[in-house]
């Protein structure tokens, strides 16, 4: 007889319904402390902290890489091989992982090809659509691309069959929509030589002024040992036939010093390396020289299209797949709603619902032409969403690195809304983010610090957001931070007239913004703030702009290289010493010779994770025993960038290592919040936040009357808005005028006057609509941008 049960007692849950959290135990990234937590699955959690108090390294270095690292051991080793090795984090367990998809905030398309429509599925789908339905049919969907030339050819082949082979002859042709005359890039170029060289001197004598190539580097000697060229006469004394060979030689094998090289003149050389990127991946001076030396114009033969004739000449309903590509999203995706074939439902379907994602996510005011390098870094992460919107997928983790970022007030709730959606199909949301606005939407919230780097890396609250607000915390103490209208605001002395602003969606702006003062350009995203400063204000003679471009660097650039500041460290040690600055660079001849100045030893082992070793001679110190035998003020060259920003600041301010230039330095990246900082702690290990700041630490050293910033709270903590504050009326109050692009209400309250262009986004924003003090926007309340300040300040 079956056992009676017990119907008051809970049911027993299954084994496999227990697994409910993702379990980190021992985690020691960077700066972690041996992290032990707990995080809630199908829940959304954020992690707040100030900037490097070690919110990515535990949720992207630790969580998301550990997952990403046993997906990758689920291929075979052929796959593996082809994809990028992944090390295995520095945590004792992990348990409960999913699936973990990454939408961060890293730039979109280094390359000059990629746009908003070929970097998301829009323009596959528009390109099959015109291929099926397009009038006069011209071709596949790749005679659509312009990443596609048009090719034809004909010749004999060689064919296998049974025992004799026999030759047949064939012909082939593919049809592309590359416009030949630009190759697809949608502009020529026309480069000014005399920006290349100076035409007065001889190749030995430094006549080339192009970045990189220097008298005695490899770059020249190709063509003062070539034999095509005179390295010693001056360029303008060149024949005709030299300076053709010098300019425009075809590629040729040539031997330098017995070694084989191809010889090319330099025109094409110059238009391979550099102009085939995109111009804002470039390294700043690499840019800057570009910008000098070469004029780019809307090829005559496409109008900028890309696009050949006969991608142009085909039409749906009047229009071109360069027309469609060219219309603000949201007008696109009402366009592709009113074509009505039934033979083409699915991919119709498809297409309306990824162009409507664009207008959900609040990118509906770009275009599927827009190159992808020109995206903010928030638009960047924000077009990555779009894939994920509609994926059926579940029980995935998603990981977001400040999703707010370069959004205006009122775009946040519409973020917030996508990432509830996302919690709502059954996915584990982590987001990384400082915005009290995002973090009150949170089931669980991780608070990590107590303050940056070494001071860092430990849980200092888990929990509910009621509980993080009375928790004592620094997040929890400057929760409910609101910023007042100023009491007094600064005089003018004196005005940068804007006449006529048209760049992008920019309507004639004509504007008069006041020198001498803080200034704050506001509006949502796509309003057209950072057209009117970046395309009337950056360019001209005494403005310093710090924007939101990537730094790049090696695992060997850190802060002190970063800065220059290590020149001046090592023009110490060898004024103190009697001997040669070059020492004392761990990249040249003090490096250590087993490491070559690494500090570790990296093992490349295939397709599975490298290792990284302690290198054993110099024991990560980097440099040469001999080297460390030199001091300055009693301290050798690697406890020098062993040191924190703020110990560094005092030591070469006074005593005998007292350098005024090191210092001076030094107390910008204080000034920035970056005193926690070690000289040598490598650039990749920084988060988003630090490199904004120290790029603001290194051009706040240029001379400049007029300071350009482009949302420099970008990674701030709210804590740290205070200081940012602090450093732009010390900027003012030292005569110099603050233009700051900027969507924080505090800095908006602590303007002396503000821009705010609107009203919309795209063909709705583009106009000025309002200019005056923060006081006056509030009173009215006439724009988004005032009903959001005007609730802050009151609230």
């Amino acid at each position: 007889m079956a056992a009676s049960t017990d119907r008051g007692a809970a049911p027993e849950r299954e084994p496999a319904d227990r697994h409910d959290v993702i379990r980190v135990q021992g985690a020691r990234e960077n700066n972690l402390k041996n992290v032990s937590i707990d995080l809630p699955k199908r829940r959304l959690t954020v992690f707040t902290g100030v900037s490097g108090s070690g919110k990515s390294s535990l949720v992207f270095s630790t969580i998301a890489a550990e997952s990403q690292r046993m997906i990758n051991e689920t291929y075979s080793a052929f796959l593996q091989g082809f994809m990028p090795t992944l090390a295995r984090p520095d945590v004792d367990l992990l348990e409960g992982l999913t699936t973990a998809i990454i939408v961060d905030q890293e730039r979109m398309g280094a390359n000059a090809r990629s746009t908003v429509g070929t970097a998301t599925d829009a323009n596959a789908m528009l390109r099959i659509l015109f291929s099926r339905l397009g009038e006069p049919h011209i071709g596949s969907s790749q005679a659509f691309s312009f990443n596609v030339a048009s090719i034809s050819g004909a010749g004999a082949v060689t064919i296998e069959r049974g025992s004799a082979p026999t030759q047949e002859r064939r012909s082939f042709t593919i049809t592309g929509g590359m416009c030949p005359r630009c190759e697809g890039m949608g502009s020529v170029t026309d480069i000014d030589l005399s920006r290349l060289y100076d035409e007065s001197k001889s190749l030995v004598g430094g006549a080339l002024t192009i970045p990189g190539y220097t008298a005695d580097g490899w770059a020249v000697r190709i063509y003062t040992e070539s034999g095509f060229v005179p390295a010693d006469k001056p360029i303008r004394d060149f024949s005709e036939k030299e300076l053709q060979d010098f300019l425009y030689k075809e590629p040729t094998k040539v031997k330098v010093t017995g070694i084989n090289l191809t010889y090319e003149g330099l025109v094409p050389k110059i238009q391979k390396s550099f102009l085939s990127k995109d111009l804002n991946a470039l390294q700043p001076h690499i840019r800057a020289f570009v910008e000098r030396a070469v004029t780019f114009t809307p090829c005559p033969d496409c109008g900028g299209t890309r696009l050949n004739e006969g991608a142009r000449s085909s039409r749906i309903a009047g229009i071109n797949i360069a027309d469609a590509c060219a219309m603000q999203i949201s007008d696109l995706a009402e366009w592709v709603r009113g074509l009505d074939e039934p033979s083409m439902a699915p991919l119709l379907t498809g297409l309306r619902d990824a162009l409507d994602s664009f207008v959900e996510i609040g990118l509906g005011y770009l275009s599927l032409d827009r190159p992808a390098g020109t995206l903010s870094g928030g638009e960047a992460q924000r077009t990555k969403m779009i894939r994920h919107l509609g994926s059926s997928l579940t029980d995935i983790t998603y990981v977001f690195d400040e999703p707010t970022i370069g959004l205006h007030p009122h775009d946040i709730q519409r973020m917030n809304d996508l990432l509830l959606r996302l919690r709502d199909k059954g996915n584990t949301v982590l987001v990384v983010e400082h915005k009290p606005e995002t973090i009150c939407i949170a089931d669980h919230v991780v608070d990590l610090g107590p303050r940056a780097g070494t001071e860092g890396g430990e849980v200092m609250f888990e929990g509910t957001v009621e509980g993080l607000r009375s928790s004592g915390t620094l997040t929890g103490r400057h929760f409910d931070d609101r910023a007042g209208l100023k009491d007094s605001l600064r005089t003018p002395t004196g005005t940068l007239q804007v006449r006529g602003a048209s760049a992008n969606n920019l309507r004639g702006v004509d504007v008069d913004i006041p020198l001498g003062v803080l200034v704050v350009v506001t509006g949502v995203a796509g309003s057209g703030k950072s057209s009117l400063i970046h395309g009337s204000v950056s360019g001209r003679d005494g403005v310093v702009t710090v924007d939101q471009g990537a730094i790049r660097g090696s695992r060997r650039s850190n802060p002190a290289t970063y800065t220059g500041l290590l020149d001046r460290i090592r023009t110490a040690f060898a004024k103190a010493n009697g001997v040669k600055p070059a020492l004392f660079s761990p990249n040249s001849e003090g490096a250590c010779p087993v490491c070559n100045g690494a500090g570790v030893i990296y093992t490349d082992l295939g397709m599975m994770s490298g290792v990284a070793t302690l290198c054993e001679v110099c024991e990560g110190k980097r440099f040469q025993a001999s080297v460390l035998e030199y001091r300055l003020g009693g301290r050798d060259i690697s406890e020098v960038l062993a040191m924190p920003v703020t110990e560094a600041g005092e030591f070469f301010g006074r005593g005998a290592a007292r350098t005024p230039a090191a210092h001076a330095i030094l107390v910008r990246l204080a000034d920035v919040g970056l005193g926690y900082l070690r000289l040598g702690q490598p650039l990749t290990t920084l988060s988003g936040g630090e490199r904004q700041r120290l790029k603001l630490a290194t051009q706040m050293a240029e001379r400049g009357s007029i300071y350009v910033l482009d949302e420099p709270t970008s990674g701030l903590h709210l804590a740290d808005v205070e200081n940012l504050l602090a450093l732009l009326d010390r900027l003012v109050d030292s005569g110099k005028s603050v233009i700051v692009i900027e969507h924080h209400q505090a800095v908006m309250a602590h303007a002396d006057w503000i821009l705010d262009l609107g009203p919309g986004a795209g063909h709705d924003g583009g106009r000025l609509v309002f200019a005056g003090p923060p006081a006056e926007l509030v009173a009215a309340r006439s724009t988004l941008t005032g009903e959001h300040l005007a609730a802050y300040v009151r609230s």
